[in-house]
């Protein structure tokens, strides 16, 4: 299907968004608020735009979905490591590795997880979600790999590095339409794997889009609340119509709107904007 969505990260956080997102703001460089209401923010780290989610307690976010910040030249990845480590976890200390000549991984003090590479990347997108599949999914993301590049008519590999002593891929950047997606897998186990605390949302512009990413994504996978699914490896995706928030700030039918919203699995524009 020829696509005109667009895919963004969201973030859930136990009622710290605000002060989530004016951290990162302050932080990054070329970072803005673009909207906010009672329960999202929208904002941009150095012009990638991210949804933040007042979402309460329900889910926290885990390793399992973290952020590459691609510094180049344009942020200081000295200054982002020591501010984000503080309070919380440091995976990787920033030092040189095999894979990069400066490298961070740190977990920041509200659970948002943030690989740091001195690399560039040659696209506008400077911050990238990276899936991680754990235990017995670590020999997926070819497969993955492969379904989502079934949904997602526009894309392309960007990189790959195989997984040692097997047919599958320790690391991959893939490009769905516009948007560029990280996958690893790790041969460790872990006590975390993938969590709706961390989210990729599609805004579709019309009804025919929302039902072809839902049905598409969702096939194998859990149909929830809300315009929510979880695909078939357990990543959450969120298919909401490209005028959401204008639909839910509408001062008339606004409250009504949101009350027809929290009743649907799929989002039915019309019954979003016509909700009487």
């Amino acid at each position: 299907m020829s696509s005109s969505s667009s895919i963004h990260p969201c973030l859930w956080f136990d009622h710290q968004a605000p002060e989530a997102v004016e951290f990162y703001c302050s932080l990054f460089p070329e970072s803005r608020i673009t909207g906010k209401n009672e329960f999202t923010f929208q904002f941009e780290l150095m012009g990638t735009h991210i949804q933040a989610l007042n979402g309460g307690p329900m889910y926290q976010q885990t390793p399992a979905c973290s952020y590459f910040v691609y510094c180049g030249e344009q942020a200081s990845i000295e200054e982002l490591y020591q501010e984000l480590k503080k309070g919380r976890q440091v995976i990787f200390p920033l030092d040189s590795y095999p894979w990069s000549s400066r490298y961070a991984w740190v977990t920041d003090r509200f659970g948002t997880n943030w690989q740091l590479d001195i690399d560039p990347i040659r696209s506008p997108q400077k911050i990238v979600p990276c899936l991680l599949f754990v235990n017995d999914k670590r020999t997926r993301v070819k497969e993955a790999i492969e379904f989502y590049f079934d949904v997602f008519s526009n894309s392309r590999s960007l990189m790959e590095a195989p997984l040692p002593d097997s047919e599958d891929l320790l690391f991959a950047q893939i490009k769905l339409d516009q948007f560029i997606l990280n996958l690893m897998s790790s041969p460790e186990s872990h006590d975390y794997d993938f969590t709706p605390a961390n989210s990729l949302v599609i805004t579709c512009p019309s009804q025919a889009e929302i039902d072809y990413f839902w049905e598409k994504l969702g096939e194998g996978g859990q149909f929830q609340r809300c315009g929510w699914l979880k695909d078939r490896f357990g990543v959450s995706w969120q298919i909401v119509p490209a005028d959401l928030g204008k639909i839910l700030a509408d001062p008339q039918n606004g409250k009504k709107s949101m009350e027809a919203l929290l009743s649907m699995e799929k989002l039915l524009i019309e019954k979003l904007k016509n909700p009487f």
